[in-house]
């Protein structure tokens, strides 16, 4: 099938039209409006759509962290070719950058805080693609826009906040940590308009040493540089300890600084652990600091009766970071930085788009982030929470909590192994360390057994890679330890123990017990 346009040449005056086909151009390169290529859109989404469906449902015969391929084949495939390659050939390509890509659907992939995704929300990103609409304004998003401030509302009142509260969405946590900071500095510092250049006291933000380091790019994109965000140390179990909060704050007062914000952290990004929101929600109000949550992470836990309490104080917050793309596995990328008084973000963020329609009722959200053309991740988000509902949220949860709980219980039975912190989510942070060898080779040793762990156990390929496990390996008090996101809904009981029993005959090899 070829498409025709139209080419328009003057000759002396009159124009001639003239009818040019676009023999470039590949029939399914657009999905015509006019529905004339449906057959062949059609064809090749059946293809694309058996391919995901093939791969994923095929994810536990692979590793779930493959090895590198060769820089030569990337190279290969980065060529920006002259003529249109077919798509069946590229999307045999997909088909071989998926199996080398990070496999978070593998039941052993407990590394990260990467999740698999909904059904329906892997749905809702095909179809805003194909609507292309920019969240920028009401008025090129008219429906999604709209949804966006009522779906975050609703998220607001789940932390406990009222009416007034709302928020907006953003590609990631780090630009909602940046974001909020950006609001508590204007309304500290009243810098929309003239900034914070000729303070005479440098602004800082105190935060703790284990908090996401979004916190310090913040502070550097903000004017006040990495040094701005003064660190408050961490009790053993990795949370900010109260004491070294108000000795800081005198201290920082005593330098000649403007203490402006104090964050808090619902998950850290190693071990897992809570800050005690409610303790430093009263230190911040006693010194009428602005009092952000990053709660990218633990904030899923707003959908568990059981475990919410461990977010207690959160409702004092003047701001919170939450990240659906984790606990509520949703697509990446989709956050969101959310504001007990919405209307404190309109008046200390906003910057107009003259060439935006205005609504008199719906604000225009690009206006009021950072970004301004914004991709559409309400829909996914609105789909994910209708299709799983609070129930459905809350029994992932508790499944995940029972997971943690038989960890820990295997960690704490084997003397050779170490605990980072005592955990209060589905984290768990723990180390080998045998007193059979000295503590400077416990970074190698931990090492080694990462990539042990990975290792397939059949010569069988469909079966070699189904009992291996993906632990990260993140640095921690200086030092390696193994980290365990128990986040994937497929991640069993028996898979725990697999784990386990691989790591006994680690150390049995070895004679480190």
């Amino acid at each position: 099938m070829n498409r025709w346009i139209g080419v328009c040449y003057t000759i002396s005056g009159p124009l001639l039209l003239f009818l040019k086909p676009v023999n470039a151009l590949p029939d399914s390169a657009f999905i015509y409006p006019d529905g004339t290529n449906r057959a062949e859109v059609e064809a090749l989404l059946h293809k694309a759509v058996t391919l995901l469906i093939t791969e994923m449902t095929q994810a536990q015969q692979r590793s779930p962290l493959p090895d590198a391929i060769a820089v030569e084949q990337l190279s290969e495939w980065a060529k920006i070719p002259e003529r249109s390659v077919d798509a069946e050939q590229l999307l045999e390509i997909v088909r071989s950058q998926l199996k080398q890509s990070m496999n978070a659907a593998h039941p052993g992939y407990i590394g990260h805080m990467d999740s698999i995704p909904t059904t329906l929300s892997i749905v809702g990103d095909l179809l805003v693609a194909a609507l292309n609409n920019n969240m920028l304004s009401v008025e090129m998003s008219p429906v999604l826009s709209r949804l966006e401030s009522l779906v975050l509302r609703q998220l607001a009142t789940r932390f406990g906040w009222g009416p007034a509260a709302g928020g907006v969405m953003v590609s990631g946590g780090s630009l909602a940590n940046l974001q909020a900071l950006t609001v508590a500095r204007n309304v500290a510092f009243d810098a929309v308009d003239s900034g914070i250049v000729g303070l005479n006291q440098q602004p800082v933000i105190l935060v703790s040493e284990v908090a996401h380091t979004s916190i310090k790019k913040a502070a550097m994109i903000m004017g006040l540089g990495a040094k701005g965000v003064i660190a408050l140390r961490p009790n053993a179990d990795s949370q900010v300890d109260i004491a070294d909060l108000k000795d800081k704050l005198v201290a920082v007062k005593a330098n000649g600084q403007r203490p402006f914000a104090l964050v808090a952290t619902a998950g850290t990004t190693v071990t897992g652990n809570i800050d005690p929101i409610a303790e430093m929600s009263a230190i911040a109000k006693q010194h009428s600091l602005w009092f952000h949550v990053d709660a990218a992470y633990g904030g899923a836990l707003v959908f568990s009766d059981t475990h919410r309490a461990l977010l207690d104080g959160i409702d004092q917050a003047d701001s919170i970071t939450f990240n659906p793309q984790k606990w509520l596995y949703v697509t990446k990328t989709c956050a969101t930085v959310l504001f007990k008084q919405f209307d404190v973000l309109k008046q200390h963020f906003r910057i107009r788009a003259p060439y935006m329609g205005d609504d008199e009722q719906w604000p225009n959200l690009g206006e009021l982030t950072i970004q301004g053309t914004r991709h559409p991740d309400i829909l996914k988000l609105w789909l994910s929470l209708q299709h799983l509902g609070t129930a459905g949220y809350s029994d992932i949860i508790q499944h995940n909590y029972r997971l943690s709980a038989q960890f820990v219980q295997l960690v704490q039975a084997r003397p050779y192994l170490q605990l980072a912190s005592q955990p209060q989510m589905n984290l768990v942070c723990f180390r080998l360390a045998p007193d059979t060898i000295d503590a400077s080779q416990y970074d190698a040793l931990n090492a080694k057994l990462q990539r042990h762990l990975l290792e397939p156990t059949s010569s069988d390929d469909s079966q070699s890679y189904q009992q291996s496990v993906f632990l990260s390996l993140p640095t921690y008090r200086n030092q390696r330890w193994l980290k365990a996101v128990l986040l994937n809904p497929h991640t069993q009981a028996a898979t725990i123990e697999t784990l386990f029993e691989k790591i006994d005959r680690f150390i049995a090899v070895r004679n480190l017990a």
